[in-house]
């Protein structure tokens, strides 16, 4: 079998490299001591929900580890679950917890960009979970201070109304990454690459809330790990390509009047008002094309069916070819 981290070959379970970094090296089994959330046990379920995407149909659970098991809880939690959205509207809604993981994959072991710590993991019943370690919570109790861009830009439904998260652009995140981060030339590399990476994987919903930056010890802010990142248009096939806009009337620019839809230009355009030099943003984008086959073997070797694999390799060639 493959591990349910990193897909490399196991007995059981996790590799140590997975152990290690999702549970301190402790052999937590990769199989939950209860079923999947249901008519029997939704009330349990229920004392530990919290509402998100993919376009607030998703819910999570919090959990701790209990020795060597993850148990549900209400406060002090450790881990984040996400098991299948009970939204059947959704196409492949079971395999939403795969696509997440295998996405998060791809950004770590593929392109390099620093995520979340995840795996998928299994309910008793045998469905299958996606599961994240928190960044925000400290070894020692208590948690760094973590703020989204829709906090950072003061939107709440209240003020910006229900689709707040969605009201803004990239260009704007970047302007506050400038502001906030000290360290702002290679957080704005890191975010352009994001960025790009949500594109070409066709994450549509990569909206304001699914960034943010964390202050640590030293009192310095920095981006967050990435997390949330999944191909949504496989689940929901008619969304937009992205969840804001590259920047202010992007759409009026010469490439998208032309085509209806982002190419290499808008990127770079992008790229320079994020004060990325051209020759660097150019290897930035360059870098998916290169390493198209790495992508191919890790959706191959992932738990999605055929079906899906396919219709994620074709949405991320044909992405491809927009910004070559």
């Amino acid at each position: 079998m493959i591990c349910y981290g990193c897909y490399k070959a196991v007995k059981e379970g996790y590799c140590p490299a997975c152990r290690k970094t999702l549970f301190d090296k402790l052999k937590v089994p990769a199989v939950l001591g209860y079923d999947a959330p249901g008519a029997g046990n939704i009330s349990s379920f229920q004392e530990h929900t919290r509402q998100l995407s993919i376009s607030g149909v998703q819910l999570k659970y919090s959990l701790r580890l209990d020795g060597r098991s993850l148990a549900l809880c209400e406060k002090n939690s450790e881990y984040i679950l996400k098991p299948v959205p009970p939204n059947r509207q959704l196409l492949h809604i079971t395999e939403v917890p795969e696509n997440e993981h295998l996405t998060m994959q791809i950004a770590a072991q593929v392109y390099g960009i620093q995520t979340a710590a995840n795996a998928l993991i299994k309910f008793k019943d045998g469905e299958a979970a996606y599961i994240t370690r928190r960044f925000d919570v400290r070894k020692e109790g208590g948690k760094y201070l973590q703020e989204d861009f829709a906090q950072l830009t003061k939107r709440t439904k209240a003020t910006h109304g229900a689709s707040f998260k969605y009201d803004g652009t990239y260009e704007e995140i970047g302007g506050l990454i400038r502001k906030y981060v000290a360290a702002a030339p290679p957080g704005l590399e890191k975010f352009f690459q994001l960025i790009v990476f949500n594109y070409v994987i066709s994450n549509g919903d990569a909206h304001l809330k699914n960034f943010s930056l964390i202050r640590h010890d030293n009192g310095e802010y920095q981006l967050t790990p990435a997390y949330d990142l999944i191909s949504t248009v496989i689940h929901t096939p008619y969304e937009s390509d992205t969840a804001l806009d590259l920047y202010r009337h992007d759409v009026d620019s010469d490439f998208y009047s032309a085509h209806g839809y982002y190419g290499r230009d808008n990127f770079m355009e992008l790229a320079g008002r994020l004060g990325i030099v051209a020759a660097r943003a150019g290897r930035i984008i360059d870098q998916f094309s290169v390493k198209q086959q790495q992508v191919e073997s890790l959706v191959r070797q992932s738990f999605l069916s055929d079906e899906v694999k396919e219709k994620y390799m074709r949405n991320f060639s044909e992405k491809l070819q927009r910004i070559t």
